[in-house]
């Protein structure tokens, strides 16, 4: 097992020391085109797509068949690890459509007829995440798959050529997912790509009026090169902050700033809590979380359960402390003496069995001043549960009832519990609210679905999100410090809080903040623990 403090000395240099802090960190400016992200920049993204259709199509068919092309863009993007805004490249503007009719011909049989067929260019523009090493590029030469792609045959050959080709990959392909694993900048895939289009070229050559005639090959082809243009796009420069103001007055609970903290199971078929990385991530994280705030405590845990006592083998385990599950499973030490090596696998199994999808409450006394107020007694409170899966409930009940919401745990590819689609406006409160969505690409998945749906969109929600493919390896860690830092008195601006992650920063940025008014030079906020 690892140490859970092997990047704490370098990722803390910006917390705060003392008892009590106040907002004095310097602006920390940047280019014009900065976002708030250390790792990535805010772009413009326009590609041109090809699809054939039958001549009377309607525009919502051409539409339908046209996002699932442009999805297979999710991909290609993401192998140059980008993101973009709308959820799988969906959406396309049907006022972009050029259309051309064309006759398809078999250039290997002479006596081929031709058939009719329509060809229909779109143009696709979004919001993209670049990684500061592409953000000097202006164009990226991609591909997307055609419409030939998803026959047996053809999914055995591009897994073959452009992903990863391992059993991942293949299952993907074979449950309808190729799209997510189509890498067209692996060099086998660039070969597949350059050859096809050779090919295309050479039956183009026979055609008697390209203008209006195009090849079977064409039509059959299963890639379809494009050029990714991008294009600099203005966001906030210097530092950005959390409305800490409406945090520490306006919460969803009076005389608290609540956090909901909601860990999911890692492990891809259920097993017991005590051998799931969630588990282990989610101790992590609270361990991280106590060693900087040794007054936080625990006051509630529901349902009802005994964590103080336990029978192992037979013997009566009595003055158990939540602080001793953390040493048992990431640091596998401060077990009660005389524990068999099978006796300490059940001590874990059965205090597993207690904390999963159980709701845990920890509280910490602090007095906050807020500008020239007068100071006032208020609770830091953390409400954090391991074990969420695919049922919503749990994930429903942490965004209704905390102020920050952070969430640890698999994406499902957007299509999980935490899809925009499983919630309505009433599941929000009014007040002002921060997500860190700590998934793979969710700013892809949920980004731009929770400002539509929260009252006041970014005036009241801020998000942070991660463009690419996350890793569960140090992300209890990574969350423990977020939260350490957010509540250390120190009044943190994005930056500051992004940097505090940094362990599985993944290409992580600020949404929604361009609006925000709080700066605390003009509010400054005082926090003195209790």
């Amino acid at each position: 097992m690892r140490s859970t403090h092997l990047a704490l000395a370098g990722l803390m240099l910006l917390t705060c020391s003392g008892l009590a802090c106040s907002g004095n960190e310097e602006a920390i400016t940047g280019e014009e085109d900065e976002l708030t992200s250390l790792t990535a920049r805010s772009r413009v993204l326009r590609f041109e797509g090809v699809v054939y259709v039958d001549p009377q199509a309607a525009d919502s068919t051409i539409l339908e068949v046209a996002r699932k092309q442009s999805q297979t863009g999710f991909g290609a993007l993401l192998g140059l690890e980008i993101s973009v805004k709308h959820r799988e490249l969906a959406d396309i503007d049907t006022a972009t459509f050029k259309k051309r009719p064309v006759k398809v011909f078999d250039t290997n049989n002479p006596s081929d007829r031709g058939r009719s067929k329509l060809e229909v260019r779109y143009q696709y523009k979004d919001t993209a995440l670049v990684p500061v090493k592409l953000s000097r590029r202006t164009a990226l030469p991609l591909a997307l798959l055609g419409g030939a792609f998803n026959t047996d045959v053809n999914r055995k050959v591009i897994v073959e050529a452009c992903t990863k080709n391992d059993k991942e990959a293949r299952d993907d392909a074979e449950s309808g997912l190729l799209w997510y694993n189509f890498n067209p900048s692996k060099a086998s895939c660039k070969k597949a790509i350059t050859d096809e289009q050779a090919r295309i070229e050479a039956d183009t050559a026979t055609l008697e009026d390209p203008r209006t005639q195009i090849t079977q090959s064409r039509l059959d082809r299963l890639y379809v090169p494009v050029t990714m243009s991008l294009a600099s796009d203005r966001t906030e420069q210097g530092a950005t902050y959390p409305e800490y103001d409406k945090l520490f007055t306006q919460g969803v609970a009076p005389g608290k700033f609540t956090i909901g903290m909601l860990s999911g199971r890692l492990e891809h078929h259920r097993v017991e809590a005590y051998k799931d990385g969630g588990y282990y991530e989610w101790l992590d994280m609270l361990g991280t979380i106590f060693e900087k705030h040794p007054t936080m405590a625990l006051t509630k845990i529901e349902p009802a359960e005994n964590l103080t006592t336990l029978t192992v083998a037979g013997k009566r385990l009595d003055g158990l402390k939540f602080s001793d599950v953390i040493q048992w499973m990431v640091y596998d030490t401060g077990y009660p003496t005389g524990l068999s090596s099978a006796e300490k696998t059940e001590l874990k199994l059965k205090m597993g069995q207690k904390l999963d999808n159980h709701w845990l409450t920890f509280q910490m006394p602090v007095t906050v001043t807020v500008g020239g107020g007068a100071p006032k007694d208020m609770i830091v409170e953390l409400n954090t549960s391991f074990g969420a899966d695919d049922d919503p409930a749990p994930h429903k009940r942490a965004i209704k009832t905390s102020d920050v919401f952070i969430y640890n745990g698999h994406s499902y590819i957007g299509y999980g519990p935490l899809d925009p689609s499983n919630f309505r406006a009433s599941d929000f409160p009014p007040t002002y609210q921060l997500f860190f969505i700590d998934g793979c690409v969710s700013y892809n998945y949920y980004n731009e679905g929770y400002f539509l749906l929260k009252p006041g969109g970014t005036k009241m929600l801020d998000t942070i999100t991660n463009g690419i493919e996350a890793p569960e390896y140090q992300s209890g860690l990574a969350n423990g410090l977020f939260i350490s830092k957010l509540i250390d008195g120190s009044v943190p601006s994005y930056q500051s809080l992004l940097l505090a992650a940094k362990a599985t920063d993944s290409m992580r940025a600020a949404d929604g903040e361009v609006d925000n008014g709080y700066h605390p030079s003009r509010t400054p906020i005082r926090i003195v623990k209790r």
